[in-house]
């Protein structure tokens, strides 16, 4: 029994033991085939019978695709040129200036304003004019307190000065006192020149409105007369309204984009274009075109007496934009 039990270890000793692997049963390895792949979703319903599906975003266009050829569009440079705009906009701003004039009120710039873009007409002067004019008669009023006998003589001192900036033959000192009806001499003007221009230390290269409306009725749509006539229409009333003295530049601009595309039913309101340009969303620049809608509403009625901004553009020269009925601007979605 000891010898059996001997040769039985013996065995154990010589036989080698199996890998556990070995002994392990081999399945066949599964075929991957296209069945056997789980779908993308699978087992979900699909997003348009949720009611899920995205609408594609609308492509910001490329408004300078014509322009290539055109050395003054500056296309390489006009991105930069603007964001430096936006951001020289902030500086020699005029600020809420009526607390610091006490013979001086909201209703009387509004006056003066009607009666310079009335003489701006007359004259027929570029648009850049009116807009630095505007500009210069506000940043004076935010520096010096004015007596109201004076306010006409310096639209008049702020209208030569945007003259002789921006055009290449200027009114002369006679004609301003012509068209002002004699009120001051020769020396008066020239007098307040000099006052306006020594308060603003001789700064008149600022953006004004009517830089950012180049560009955004440029993204606007620029094949569309009505449309680029309603924007400038709604550019020179921000020009009348006191409230939007305070508003930047460029905010003021895009409020007049967007109160003549809600005039003219232009849909959508406010394109991925236009968002871009400006920067600016539809929230932002709501209440400066309920504004600009309600002053369109104010200039057309029969009993309005600055009316300088309507009757211009109610002429064929201009499209007669300003016959078109007023948005309601009474809704508070302004739709």
């Amino acid at each position: 029994m000891k010898a059996a039990l001997a040769n039985k270890n013996a065995d154990a000793a010589v036989a080698p033991a199996q890998p556990v692997a070995a002994r392990a049963v081999t399945k066949p390895a599964r075929k991957v085939t296209t069945k056997n792949v789980p779908r993308p979703g699978a087992g979900q319903a699909p997003k348009a019978a949720c009611g899920l599906t995205e609408k594609p975003k609308e492509p910001i266009e490329d408004i300078d695709k014509f322009d290539g050829d055109n050395q003054l569009a500056l296309v390489d440079y006009v991105e930069d040129i603007y964001t430096f705009y936006k951001t020289a906009q902030h500086e020699s701003r005029p600020i809420d200036y009526m607390g610091n004039q006490p013979e001086l009120s909201p209703r009387m710039r509004s006056i003066l304003a009607d009666w310079l873009i009335e003489s701006h007409r007359r004259f027929q002067l570029m648009p850049e004019t009116l807009y630095l004019t505007i500009y210069i008669v506000d940043r004076y009023l935010s520096l010096q307190p004015t007596p109201r006998r004076e306010l006409q003589l310096v639209g008049v001192a702020a209208l030569l000065i945007a003259c002789k900036y921006e055009e290449i033959w200027a009114p002369e000192v006679n004609d301003l006192i012509h068209i002002a009806d004699g009120a001051f001499n020769r020396s008066q003007i020239l007098a307040a020149e000099k006052a306006i221009l020594n308060s603003m230390e001789w700064n008149l290269t600022v953006p004004t409105p009517y830089h950012f409306l180049l560009r955004f009725a440029k993204a606007a749509g620029s094949a569309d007369e009505q449309l680029q006539h309603t924007i400038n229409f709604f550019g020179e009333l921000a020009l009348m309204d006191y409230g939007m003295v305070m508003t930047n530049p460029s905010t003021a601009a895009a409020c007049a984009v967007y109160a003549a595309r809600l005039t003219l039913g232009r849909s959508p309101l406010w394109t991925e274009t236009l968002k871009h340009h400006t920067g600016l969303n539809e929230q932002q620049i709501m209440e400066g075109a309920k504004t600009l809608v309600g002053s369109h509403a104010a200039s057309a009625s029969p009993d309005a007496r600055l009316k300088a901004v309507y009757q211009k553009y109610a002429t064929e020269q201009f499209g007669r934009v300003a016959l078109h009925p007023p948005a309601p601007a009474a809704l508070p979605d302004l739709v």
